[in-house]
């Protein structure tokens, strides 16, 4: 499995949405992704990734897309 693919099932399976869905998805654009879904999201990350983020990085996760750069600054690769 990618890193691209693992990241995209964490969003699948925790926001219960198609891979199409979550590619769109911003902060609050459905109910699950609250601040408690946002934190379980981050910590679902971190553990599928090994890493930890910041603090800055946490509150900068706002979409699905500025995620996936965030944790490239962490070593993960989502190059094809």
């Amino acid at each position: 499995m990618t890193d691209l693919e693992k990241y995209t099932n964490v969003f699948t399976e925790l926001f219960a949405k198609s891979a199409d869905e979550v590619k769109k998805l911003h902060y609050q654009d459905i109910l699950e992704w609250d601040s408690v879904g946002h934190m379980t999201l981050i910590s679902s990350l971190e553990e599928a990734f090994d890493i930890m983020m910041e603090t800055d990085d946490i509150i900068d996760f706002e979409s699905y897309e500025k995620g996936i750069e965030i944790l490239k600054k962490y070593g993960v690769s989502f190059d094809a």
